[in-house]
């Protein structure tokens, strides 16, 4: 695996997580939308997204130079 496919895919994994946080709004939306809640669904989105980083991470580590 290369670099470039490597972060491709580390990218989409963040991304990805960081897209299905903001569906906390659907379970709360009271306590999280975009008017009052902004910074509640944006740390939802934040920690999604490490943890997604993590487990990417753990699958695939950083690739060596020349492979």
């Amino acid at each position: 695996m290369n670099l470039k496919n490597w972060l491709k895919g580390f990218l989409s994994a963040v991304i990805g997580a960081a897209a299905n946080g903001v569906t906390v709004m659907i379970v709360d939306p009271v306590g999280f939308n975009l008017a009052e809640g902004f910074t509640k669904v944006m740390a939802v989105a934040l920690v999604s997204a490490i943890v997604a980083a993590a487990m990417y991470l753990k699958q695939s580590p950083l690739p060596n130079g020349g492979e």
